[in-house]
């Protein structure tokens, strides 16, 4: 997925803190944080830095959790056992769990949703799906798109021909379908941010070094997943590298391993 020559991810220090900076300039200017994300990892993943972010008190706002968000949370809870020691600790010796925190508040159905959007109120909405694809993410972004003291953060890679991926490229003007098939044109003001270095992917440097430990190294080498264009950028680099065969198969190629 990052197999490009441009594809290196930040550093995930870095990368919270510019997050945290983000949604804090926001919710000083009055404005609403939108972030796009996946349900499961990804959401739990950004709700603990928010989580530390309220309690250092960078930032006083409620985190709206929409979607299948909060189902996935829950499982995350009722497991402590199988996460990471730090927040397993923390859960099981403490009696502090973050993802119970009060800075988080459920979106129990449309007329709730509906009221944060229309309401003044500084927020923080977490929500499915991270690509704009659909579910609620689009339904607030179409509401709060018009309005240049919103922001929208992409945490999470937005594939080609999708909305977030427009957005990300800074289309200013957005055709979308409503609920009774006419299109209608959605104008985003709202500041749009991409932060890479929360990403589940191995970046470029990372690829590199996985296939440079391998013993033995393979005698052919398939590079899947990406986008096409990177996939071939990346199984050239790899040849060059290791003078084995390598191969960016498209769909429906087929290709005998044995």
């Amino acid at each position: 997925t990052y197999g490009g020559q441009e594809d290196i991810l930040p550093d995930r220090e870095k990368t919270e803190k510019e997050f945290l900076r983000i949604v804090s300039e926001t919710i000083n200017r009055g404005g609403k944080v939108l972030i796009p994300v996946f349900g499961v990892g990804r959401a739990q993943e950004l709700m603990l830095v928010l989580e530390e972010g309220y309690n250092r008190g960078i930032f006083n706002a409620p985190v709206y959790l929409d979607g299948m968000i909060w189902e996935a949370t829950a499982i995350h809870t009722a497991y402590p056992e199988y996460l990471a020691k730090s927040i397993r600790d923390r859960i099981l010796h403490e009696g502090d769990n973050p993802f119970l925190s009060e800075v988080f508040k459920k979106v129990k159905n449309t007329n709730n949703r509906r009221n944060i959007i229309d309401s003044d109120e500084p927020c923080i909405i977490l929500t499915t799906s991270g690509m704009l694809t659909g579910g609620p993410s689009v339904e607030y972004f179409k509401a709060l798109a018009g309005d240049e003291r919103n922001s929208l953060i992409f945490v999470g890679y937005q594939a080609e021909g999708t909305l977030g991926r427009k957005v990300q490229k800074g289309w200013r003007e957005i055709p979308i379908t409503g609920k009774n098939g006419k299109s209608k044109v959605i104008k985003v003001n709202l500041e749009v941010h991409t932060l890479e270095g929360f990403s589940g992917h191995s970046d470029r440097r990372q690829l590199l070094r996985y296939l440079r430990k391998l013993k033995p190294m393979p005698e052919k080498i398939l590079m899947v997943h990406g986008e096409a264009s990177k996939c071939i950028d990346f199984a050239s680099t790899a040849h060059k590298l290791f003078k084995k065969e390598t191969r960016a198969p498209m769909n429906l190629d087929a290709v005998r391993v044995r």
